[in-house]
């Protein structure tokens, strides 16, 4: 049998961060569901950072740091949301819920972007899983300087 499924790989280290990321922005929202003000509000910090260091850390993969640009701003969409409702500035206009379609909208536009003139592409896809692949190899080898220094 003749299997052509391409394997990406990121670093484990990434993987991490974008689990830890899940478990921050459900408080957050949980905090929301819940009226939890303080701590809602307290989470959009963690959330946040974790976003932004997720993008940061996939800047080198074009597709990863699209999408997590895209998640950068439904997050902030979603504390401007939060925070309007949870202050009573999400009404009329000009309320929170309103001006959360902004990073809404830019995030929606990334995408369909990737999605329209790059993801598609079989050359683009091949030049990200060797991307992928050369940052897991640098990993490794920090990795190893690092037990050769202890």
């Amino acid at each position: 049998m003749n299997d052509n499924t391409e394997i990406y790989k990121i670093p484990a280290r990434f993987r991490r961060i974008e689990n830890l990321h899940i478990l921050l922005w459900l408080l957050k929202d949980i905090s929301w569901a819940l009226d939890f003000h303080i701590f809602g509000m307290f989470m959009i910090i963690p959330t946040l950072s974790a976003a932004l260091l997720i993008t940061w850390q996939t800047r080198k993969l074009t597709a990863e740091l699209l999408h997590n640009l895209a998640v950068v701003l439904w997050i902030t969409a979603n504390c401007l949301w939060m925070t309007g409702e949870f202050y009573g500035w999400d009404e009329g206009p000009w309320g929170a819920r309103h001006l959360a379609l902004i990073p809404f909208s830019i995030g929606l536009g990334i995408l369909v972007y990737y999605y329209a003139f790059l993801g598609h592409k079989k050359s683009f896809r091949k030049e990200m899983i060797l991307k992928a692949e050369e940052l897991v190899k640098e990993d490794r080898r920090q990795k190893a300087a690092a037990m050769e220094n202890i």
